[in-house]
């Protein structure tokens, strides 16, 4: 360097020697050991090793041959604070780069992946170069502007030409998918067919925890090994991970579960493991419109599912059949509060029976309505209060791990048919779920602790509507409907008119019943 050359113009130069040394610029270029990076000395082990991959691909004769990257792995490792570096680095040293950066969803892209990204540029001793956008990272110098950019792109299988334009021709493409499971294969397919120009450094990377058993990110380490370098990554042997989380997820789920093997080991589940409800089956299910006569001649069922914690709901709900209907959504109430409102709700809709979640301080809620309803429960023998154990055993053990994943199960079938509110929370609640097979092969729903881990909500409206499923009532009786029409009618008048049109039924039933009956029952 020149005696002459101002600061800026030394950082250009050492900037510009890094353009085939990713690791090498990542040391050099962030404030290790300082604000907020004052806990690390530099990258971890494993984001290093993905660096020099990079580095020695660019220094080799294959240097325009796509590099094909594919990291599976468990929780907490670094993978978007390694994307952000990725990104840095790759725009930073190559003129006229072009980054394209897309995400399992649009929430997981605006929320997680895209602020790590725009944290890390800021943190560049190169922040100054770049303009910080909503969706784009440009440089600041106008006659690159438009070329010399990271763009954060959500992907649509209706949508796909931001995918089939990536060409840069002699300079660079970096491609990068997060949580890569659950891009569709259509998306990995215009994106491969894209990436053509020759004499260009092109490199696509694919992250992400293995939830599916199929697709393309799974055929990165199968069908598409000879050309993809893959790397699996176990949470555990990874510096800086949450060490007691994790042995808590494999003494809860088992080392050998679905659920370790995907958000621990960062390897692929022994089966399909995806949400456990599909969304058309909900969707549908909120647009159905029953008869009345297809769910009135059902006994009904209270049901209430008591929240445990602050930013919990406590819901209480109705199922008839074929119809369920939610009456409240709660949130603060103290066990005697919500003891109340149930017993309140049971007076007016009379169920025959009324479920109640029995774990925890729900509990208290089952002990209070027992004691209160004594008598009303005593005037009609039939009438019964349960309380729901979600850990208790199933009734199918071969098939559900726990009594809650049997319950989901009864009510993922009864869903084909049903009709539910039009209420986008429980189609949210009811579709969030993951579902995992344990050691034994038993499916195992992912439980709400570990749900709100994904930054879900706890699926209360859906395990309220599962609670029903453990209440087996038979339909009413003809002679129980009638009673009922008549019950509801209020003018004298006209309950003596239905009083005669009901006997007249009833003795048509009865004649019809005999006109059938053999002759040999003489």
């Amino acid at each position: 360097m020149l005696a002459s050359a101002t600061p800026e113009q030394e950082l250009i130069q050492d900037i510009g020697n890094f353009s085939a040394d990713p690791l090498g610029y990542t040391r050099y270029a962030f404030p290790w050991l300082e604000g907020e990076l004052e806990d690390a000395a530099g990258p971890r082990q494993w984001q290093r090793e993905i660096l020099s991959v990079i580095g020695e691909h660019l220094k080799s004769d294959s240097r325009f041959t796509p590099l094909e990257l594919a990291v599976s792995s468990g929780h907490g490792i670094g993978k978007t604070a390694l994307i952000a570096m990725v990104c840095s680095w790759a725009k930073d040293t190559c003129e006229d780069c072009r980054i394209v950066v897309t995400a399992n969803t649009e929430s997981q892209l605006a929320t997680k992946t895209w602020p790590e990204i725009c944290k890390w540029t800021r943190l560049a001793i190169t922040s100054h170069w770049w303009n910080i956008g909503a969706t784009t990272i440009s440089v600041k110098e106008k006659a690159h502007e438009r070329q010399w950019r990271i763009d954060r792109i959500p992907w649509s299988e209706n949508n796909t030409e931001a995918f089939a334009g990536l060409h840069n021709k002699g300079k660079r493409i970096v491609v990068i998918y997060d949580e890569a499971s659950a891009i569709a294969d259509s998306i990995w397919e215009v994106t491969e067919g894209a990436l053509t120009d020759e004499g260009t450094e092109i490199i696509w990377i694919a992250f992400g925890n293995p939830t599916k058993n199929a697709g393309r990110f799974r055929e990165c380490f199968g069908r598409y090994k000879h050309r993809w370098r893959t790397c699996q990554i176990d949470s555990r042997g990874i510096e800086g991970t949450n060490k007691v989380q994790l042995d808590k997820w494999v003494a809860d789920y088992g080392e050998d579960s679905d659920f370790v093997r995907v958000r621990v080991r960062g390897e692929f589940p022994r089966a399909g493991s995806t949400q456990f409800i599909a969304g058309d089956v909900v969707s549908a299910a909120r647009n159905r419109k029953l008869a009345p006569e297809k769910y009135e001649s059902h006994w009904k069922i209270l049901i209430c599912d008591v929240a445990r914690f602050g930013d919990d709901q406590t819901i209480i709900g109705i199922r008839q059949g074929p119809k369920f209907t939610i009456l409240d959504k709660l949130r603060e109430l103290s066990t005697v509060q919500t003891a109340n409102r149930v017993m309140q709700r049971m007076k007016e809709h009379d169920p025959r029976t009324t479920v109640i979640d029995g774990d925890g301080v729900g509990g208290g809620v089952v002990d209070y309505v027992r004691e209160y309803m004594t008598a009303w429960f005593n005037a009609n023998p039939a009438r019964r209060l349960m309380e729901f154990h979600g850990g208790a055993a199933p009734n199918d053990a071969f098939m559900y791990f726990n009594y809650r994943a049997n319950m989901w199960g009864a009510m993922r079938d009864w869903l084909a048919t049903a009709q539910i509110p039009d209420d986008p929370e429980l189609e949210s609640d009811l579709t969030g779920p993951e579902y995992y097979f344990s050691a034994k092969n038993q499916i195992q729903l992912e439980k709400k602790e570990d749900m709100k881990k994904r930054g879900l909500a706890s699926p209360d409206l859906g395990d309220t509507l599962a609670m029903s499923f453990c209440a087996y009532t038979q339909s009413k009786t003809q002679e129980e409907t009638d009673r009922d029409k008549l019950a509801a009618t209020n003018s004298i008048a006209e309950r003596s008119l239905l009083q005669y049109k009901l006997t007249m039924e009833r003795d048509s039933r009865l004649r019809r019943a005999e006109e059938r009956r053999p002759a040999h029952w003489e």
